[in-house]
């Protein structure tokens, strides 16, 4: 089974979807912005990739934080509160099956990993 967590309109979540659409591989959409994202998801996440990965500190969402939010993701508790309250702050997208986690979008990865 695999599970793409992101958010509808991200672009990079969009190709994403469209490559698994057409190589007819079937997956589950998580929206991380309705649904939220839980302590456990993130751990087991963060058994694969380093937080410091899965924390986008290029986006918008992260730009708009206040220095002290920004200033409280110095280790992996921090950065899953973070992620938790503001799930916009997550890489997208996040791509698990198995236990592989992969964070963006790479067409050759996906591949790799995928075929």
């Amino acid at each position: 089974m695999i599970t793409l967590y992101g958010i509808p309109n991200c672009s990079s979540v969009k190709k994403a979807r469209d490559w698994l659409d057409q190589q007819g591989i079937s997956y589950a959409f998580h929206d991380v912005k309705k649904l939220g994202i839980d302590q456990h998801t993130i751990a087991q996440w963060m058994k694969q990739v380093s937080w410091e990965i899965l924390v986008n500190k290029k986006g918008t969402t992260w730009r708009g934080l206040t220095d002290a939010a920004r200033a409280s993701v110095t280790s992996a508790a921090g950065a899953t509160a973070l992620m938790i309250k503001h799930p916009s702050v997550i890489k997208r997208p996040v791509l698990c099956k198995d236990k592989t986690v992969l964070v963006g979008f790479d067409a050759n990865t996906y591949e790799d990993h995928l075929a």
